[in-house]
């Protein structure tokens, strides 16, 4: 990931409602983020669609890996050998 430009990456949101579509360009543009600050402090992170949609299919495989850990540890889990055994019955169908 690329190292954040402060004078660049982090702006007040009266400098964002004032340059608006500026900044949307800019995060198109350079496929980074913006974080707005609000009395000094982050408040919101500017993303352009495809950066969020990747944060988001990344989250959900994450999270799948995290359920499917748990059923393996709760002893949910099945064996190579027995998934094998199923699936060739189901196609011999």
């Amino acid at each position: 990931m690329p190292k954040l430009k402060p004078t660049r990456d982090i702006q007040p949101v009266t400098e964002f409602r004032a340059n608006a579509a500026q900044f949307i360009e800019q995060v198109r543009e350079t496929r980074e983020p913006v974080i707005l600050t609000q009395h000094g402090r982050s408040a919101a992170v500017l993303l352009d669609v495809e950066s969020y949609e990747a944060l988001m299919d990344e989250l959900a495989l994450l999270r799948d890996v995290r359920a499917a850990e748990a059923q393996v540890a709760a002893g949910k889990g099945a064996s190579h050998a027995a998934v094998a055994k199923r699936l060739r019955a189901r196609l011999a169908r």
